[in-house]
Protein backbone atom coordinates (compact mmCIF):
# COMPACT_ATOMS: atom_id res chain seq x y z
CA UNK A 1 0.00 0.00 0.00
CA UNK A 2 1.12 3.57 -1.07
CA UNK A 3 0.46 6.46 1.20
CA UNK A 4 1.10 10.10 0.12
CA UNK A 5 4.74 10.62 2.25
CA UNK A 6 5.86 7.29 0.20
CA UNK A 7 4.68 8.48 -3.30
CA UNK A 8 7.27 9.66 -5.56
CA UNK A 9 7.07 13.25 -5.48
CA UNK A 10 6.23 13.09 -2.00
CA UNK A 11 3.23 15.53 -1.16
CA UNK A 12 3.70 18.34 -2.82
CA UNK A 13 3.49 22.32 -2.06
CA UNK A 14 -0.93 21.38 -1.83
CA UNK A 15 -0.49 19.64 1.04
CA UNK A 16 -0.03 23.45 3.04
CA UNK A 17 -3.44 23.91 2.66
CA UNK A 18 -4.76 21.69 5.39
CA UNK A 19 -3.25 23.34 7.80
CA UNK A 20 -4.21 26.28 6.67
CA UNK A 21 -8.14 25.25 6.55
CA UNK A 22 -7.97 24.07 9.92
CA UNK A 23 -6.97 27.78 10.93
CA UNK A 24 -9.84 29.37 8.92
CA UNK A 25 -11.96 26.82 10.48
CA UNK A 26 -10.41 27.89 14.15
CA UNK A 27 -10.15 31.38 13.41
CA UNK A 28 -13.89 31.65 11.95
CA UNK A 29 -15.35 29.36 15.34
CA UNK A 30 -13.63 31.84 17.66
CA UNK A 31 -14.30 35.06 15.69
CA UNK A 32 -18.27 33.46 15.97
CA UNK A 33 -17.74 32.80 19.75
CA UNK A 34 -16.88 35.82 20.57
CA UNK A 35 -19.52 37.94 18.31
CA UNK A 36 -22.20 36.22 20.34
CA UNK A 37 -20.88 35.38 23.72
CA UNK A 38 -21.80 38.90 25.35
CA UNK A 39 -25.15 39.15 23.70
CA UNK A 40 -27.11 36.86 25.83
CA UNK A 41 -30.19 36.15 24.45
CA UNK A 42 -30.11 38.36 21.10
CA UNK A 43 -27.74 36.12 19.50
CA UNK A 44 -26.02 37.12 16.52
CA UNK A 45 -28.39 39.30 15.08
CA UNK A 46 -28.56 42.18 17.41
CA UNK A 47 -26.41 45.04 17.25
CA UNK A 48 -24.01 44.91 19.47
CA UNK A 49 -24.43 48.09 21.53
CA UNK A 50 -28.21 47.90 22.26
CA UNK A 51 -28.74 49.85 25.04
CA UNK A 52 -32.51 48.15 26.85
CA UNK A 53 -35.46 48.69 25.69
CA UNK A 54 -37.06 51.62 26.23
CA UNK A 55 -39.93 50.70 27.76
CA UNK A 56 -37.57 49.72 31.00
CA UNK A 57 -35.71 52.79 30.95
CA UNK A 58 -36.31 54.98 34.18
CA UNK A 59 -38.08 57.72 32.51
CA UNK A 60 -40.60 55.44 30.61
CA UNK A 61 -41.81 54.11 33.91
CA UNK A 62 -42.00 57.16 35.48
CA UNK A 63 -44.07 58.15 31.94
CA UNK A 64 -46.42 54.89 32.48
CA UNK A 65 -46.87 56.15 36.58
CA UNK A 66 -47.61 59.29 35.29
CA UNK A 67 -50.05 58.30 33.03
CA UNK A 68 -52.04 55.56 34.80
CA UNK A 69 -52.67 57.74 37.77
CA UNK A 70 -49.99 56.38 40.30
CA UNK A 71 -48.53 59.72 40.89
CA UNK A 72 -49.32 63.43 40.38
CA UNK A 73 -47.95 66.54 38.06
CA UNK A 74 -45.88 67.31 40.81
CA UNK A 75 -44.28 63.79 41.94
CA UNK A 76 -44.23 63.31 37.88
CA UNK A 77 -42.11 66.76 37.43
CA UNK A 78 -39.26 66.32 40.02
CA UNK A 79 -37.93 63.01 39.20
CA UNK A 80 -38.06 64.33 35.69
CA UNK A 81 -35.83 67.22 36.30
CA UNK A 82 -33.57 64.57 37.98
CA UNK A 83 -33.38 62.28 35.20
CA UNK A 84 -33.49 64.87 32.23
CA UNK A 85 -29.74 66.02 34.16
CA UNK A 86 -28.26 63.17 34.73
CA UNK A 87 -29.14 61.32 31.15
CA UNK A 88 -29.34 64.62 29.33
CA UNK A 89 -32.26 63.93 27.18
CA UNK A 90 -36.13 64.04 27.66
CA UNK A 91 -38.27 61.02 26.55
CA UNK A 92 -37.90 57.30 26.63
CA UNK A 93 -35.94 56.52 23.98
CA UNK A 94 -32.59 54.99 24.79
Amino acid sequence: MQTLAQWDGGPGPWILFFPLIWAAVVVGAVTLLRRTAGRGRRGPWGPAGTARPAGDSPLAVLGRRFASGEIDEDEYWRPLSVLDEQFGRRGGTA
